[in-house]
């Protein structure tokens, strides 16, 4: 039958390869655990391990400075090497460990874990208490800043770092804490960084338009704001955010570069505002990072007073579209148009709203003429305020929100901010997903602030371990030929 017809020839040669590929054997192995081999530990770790780049990618022995005046130089019994230490915590934010205790269970059992501590096979490994007490009580928030500032030193002097476009983010960290477990306080409100210059604009603006000035002293002391704070962290601050869960959290204001490399990184409670922190960051990454050109940020930072810090500093903020928040079927904002020759606003019935006042947050109060307004047609869609007046606002500083719009509408602004998806997002969903970072389980703001700075340090080291081990010279010169490339790309005109 097989000659006859082509097909069966074919599928009886198919069901031979199947007989001789697919059929095996069974073959029991041999129990091999009690068999003593002579190796070296060198030999068990494959020459392309991650830990072997990271090992060989900067010098281990810097971390002796940072700790030397913590330990006595002739007192006390001998104590574990710091250098293990740090690495040890470097492994569990490396791995997304969750807990001292599973890295230290880890270290014992795993080869490569060994050998880049520097122990063989049968040395005991330290303690997961000893590695807890240290980080607790002997080593300093300085020692962790110094830990972070010095691996992002070594990425900078490397060439890996173009600091010359920036990305601001924030990214909430569930806090180990009951949100049943709550209560009511109140606190002062948040003294902002501008609020002299404000109120001196303030006060100038006041005065050209014929008003008395506001004395903003006896109002600070006065200001209060209640919050809902946890009973078992009450460090942490209640954090709700979009379709995110009212949970309480904590909140890691973030700087990267373009090639994902994290510049700064302050921790606050969830509940405080973007924009309040943002100056922190910002005068930080800027002092050690003068060149940069480009910030981008999102929505949440779209304010008047950043907007002027940044173009102030001769920079250029990448900001995107904000929704404005005025009430459903009102006249659309764009409709009430400014007359900066005769400082009104014309709204669109063409009535003029004539300048009242300067309010202490720095808005022009714009107001109708309720008689006009009685009897206008779209009353309805402009106020429904009892006395027939309505009110429109600018601040005195929003030349520079309409600047920052033009950035938008770009080429610049259109690329830049179109990189967010790809840098700041994508780090804080590695840190997340990779490395742990979707909850903590310490609990104060000091504790942890340290653990997310050395967090980000480990993912700043695997980084410059991984583009140095490609190619390190190739990429230093390509790094240096793209800052001259794109400096006049930059330039703020």
């Amino acid at each position: 039958d097989c000659r006859k017809s082509p097909v069966r020839t074919g599928l009886f040669c198919i069901n031979i390869v199947k007989y001789y590929w697919v059929t095996e054997m069974i073959i029991k192995n041999e129990d091999k655990r009690r068999n003593v081999v002579i190796v070296d530990i060198e030999t068990l770790v494959p020459e392309n391990h991650l830990l072997r780049k990271i090992d060989s990618c900067i010098n281990w022995n810097k971390i002796y400075e940072f700790v030397e005046d913590l330990y006595s130089p002739n007192m006390g019994r001998p104590s574990v090497d710091p250098v293990v230490l740090v690495k040890m915590v470097f492994l569990q934010h490396l791995y997304g460990l969750r807990s001292l205790r599973q890295t230290a269970e880890n270290v014992s059992v795993n080869i490569a874990f060994r050998w880049f501590l520097g122990y063989d096979l049968i040395d005991k490994t330290p303690h997961f208490s000893t590695l807890s007490y240290n980080f607790k009580h002997r080593f300093s928030s300085e020692v962790f800043e110094k830990i972070f500032t010095w691996v992002l030193e070594e990425a900078i002097n490397g060439g890996y770092v173009q600091p010359e476009v920036i990305f601001v983010d924030s990214t909430h960290i569930k806090a180990n804490a009951n949100s049943k477990k709550q209560m009511k306080k109140y606190i002062p409100a948040a003294v902002k960084a501008y609020e002299e210059q404000l109120y001196k604009e303030i006060n100038e603006d006041r005065e050209n338009h014929g008003r008395k000035t506001l004395n903003n002293e006896s109002k600070r002391n006065e200001e209060q704001r209640e919050v809902t704070a946890s009973t078992t962290d009450p460090d942490s601050g209640l954090f709700h955010k979009g379709e995110h869960k009212k949970c309480f959290a904590y909140s890691a204001h973030t700087v990267c570069d373009q090639n994902n490399f994290i510049l700064e990184v302050e921790v606050t409670p969830g509940n405080i505002h973007d924009s309040i922190v943002f100056d922190t960051v910002y005068d930080r990454v800027t002092s050690r990072l003068p060149d940069v050109k480009v910030v981008t940020v999102d929505a949440g930072y779209k304010t008047p007073w950043i907007c002027k810090k940044i173009f102030d500093d001769n920079r250029i903020p990448s900001m995107p579209y904000k929704r404005p928040m005025t009430r459903k079927g009102n006249h659309p904002w764009q409709e009430y148009v400014y007359d900066e020759y005769y400082d009104c606003i014309i709204c669109p019935e063409y009535q003029i709203l004539n300048y009242a006042t300067t309010n202490r947050n720095g808005y022009r109060e714009y107001k109708s003429n309720p008689d006009i307004c009685k009897n206008c047609p779209t009353r309805k869609k402009c106020t429904i305020s009892r006395n027939c007046q309505k009110t429109v606002t600018r601040h005195i500083w929003h030349e520079y929100i309409e600047r920052a719009e033009d950035v938008r509408h770009s080429p610049l602004g259109k690329e830049t901010y179109s990189m967010r998806s790809q840098t700041i997002e994508r780090v804080f969903a590695d840190a997340k997903e990779k490395h742990g970072m979707r909850y903590t389980t310490f609990r104060g703001l000091a504790q942890v602030r340290n653990w997310v700075r050395l967090k980000f340090a480990a993912m700043n080291l695997k980084k410059l371990a991984l583009r140095g081990h490609v190619c390190p010279l190739f990429y230093r010169f390509w790094a240096i030929f793209l800052i001259f490339q794109r400096k006049q790309a930059f330039s703020p005109t």
